[in-house]
């Protein structure tokens, strides 16, 4: 399948929009030269994602017409050249699953230690109650039922 054919990734397009910074591009030109090859918010986001590599404006040239003149910080470039296309450094839609999975793993830890901590309260209430430390039992059994109710709530959210 020809470059022409398909349509490019995003480390595809930074790579292309970097090798056209190197001699310096206006921003329209960039969307013109790639429009075959990507829709204009797969353009957008390959420019953010150049940026990370070296990419950047320069103020003094923008022009009302062809608007943000980008040029490329060849140093930073090419010491950063090999982590293109490294999954972490795709952005924001690129490392979604992961914080979805960090969140996921944050809720389940919060949901265990509030059913640790309800235990916990429970058997040092019952423990004192039977020690005859009435007041201290109560008030720890009060801490159990309320971290009781605090786990039951976050487990409703997290079945949501």
């Amino acid at each position: 399948m020809s470059i022409i054919t398909r349509r490019l990734s995003v480390p595809e397009l930074s790579q292309q929009i970097l090798e056209m910074a190197k001699v310096g591009v206006y921003r329209e030109s960039v969307f013109e030269a790639l429009q075959p090859l990507a829709t204009k918010k797969q353009i957008g986001a390959a420019i953010a994602h150049a940026k990370r590599f070296g990419l950047h404006s320069v103020a003094s040239l923008r022009d009302d017409e062809l608007g943000t003149y980008y040029q490329v910080d060849l140093v930073k470039y090419q010491s950063l050249a090999h982590a293109i296309a490294t999954p972490a450094n795709l952005g924001d839609d690129a490392d979604l699953i992961e914080r979805v999975m960090d969140a996921t793993s944050a809720v389940q830890r919060m949901l265990t230690i509030a059913k640790s901590l309800a235990i916990l309260l429970g058997v040092v209430g019952v423990i004192c109650l039977l020690e005859d430390r009435h007041q201290l039992g109560t008030g720890l059994l009060s801490g159990a039922i309320s971290a009781s109710g605090i786990w039951a709530l976050q487990r409703s959210l997290v079945k949501k």
